[in-house]
């Protein structure tokens, strides 16, 4: 078995040429959402991360390996932050998005730098590898003059949950999660806000 503490983990900027393994990372962190997303984009003969490599292969997208970084491991993707600048679009209406989708369309901080999804393989979780990629977030929300962090959490991913707390955020929202069977969990998904500064 492989001393995953003495591993030595790069954290970089995602690659074009990562956007399949950053779609892979991207499902972990999403709860079964992009699964409903991506199946909607899938070309004849697609499969759901075909549909997501796509979309993240994109550029000057908010869905774009562009904003995403990763941590790596001996060239192995391993770890996944996809965040990138919220603002709020007067114009949106609620009743145009899937009904599926729309509490987490509807959960939204103004003027935030949103994390869209962070993800660890099993195996690297719990060395503070979250942590890490939660502060490297901060630090881009700094660098861009954004004042806060905004991110969605599912509450019954009760780890997360506690981890995002311990780091400053707050809840401000909710939604019921709207049932699917892509959708991984139940209960609520929480609109959790951190101030910077």
């Amino acid at each position: 078995m492989t001393d995953m503490s003495a591993t030595q983990i790069l954290f970089r900027d995602a690659e074009k040429t990562d956007a399949r393994d950053v779609a892979a990372l991207y499902r972990l962190a999403a709860g079964g959402v992009a699964d409903v997303i991506w199946d909607a984009l899938r070309a004849p003969g697609d499969d759901i991360l075909d549909a997501g490599e796509r979309r993240f292969a994109c550029d000057d997208a908010d869905m774009s390996y562009q904003n995403c970084a990763v941590a790596e491991c001996r060239g192995r993707l391993v770890g996944l932050l996809h965040a990138y600048p919220v603002h709020a679009d007067p114009d949106f209406d609620p009743a145009t998005v899937d009904p599926v989708l729309r509490p987490y369309a509807e959960l939204e901080e103004d003027a935030s730098y949103y994390i869209s999804g962070i993800a660890l393989l099993p195996e690297f979780r719990g060395r503070g590898m979250g942590t890490k990629m939660l502060r490297l977030a901060e630090l881009r929300a700094i660098t861009r003059g954004l004042a806060k962090m905004s991110l969605i959490a599912f509450a019954a991913n009760t780890a997360s949950v506690r981890l995002y707390e311990r780091l400053g955020y707050r809840v401000t929202d909710t939604r019921d999660i709207v049932a699917h069977p892509s959708i991984r969990y139940d209960g609520r998904a929480l609109l959790m806000v951190k101030a910077l500064g």
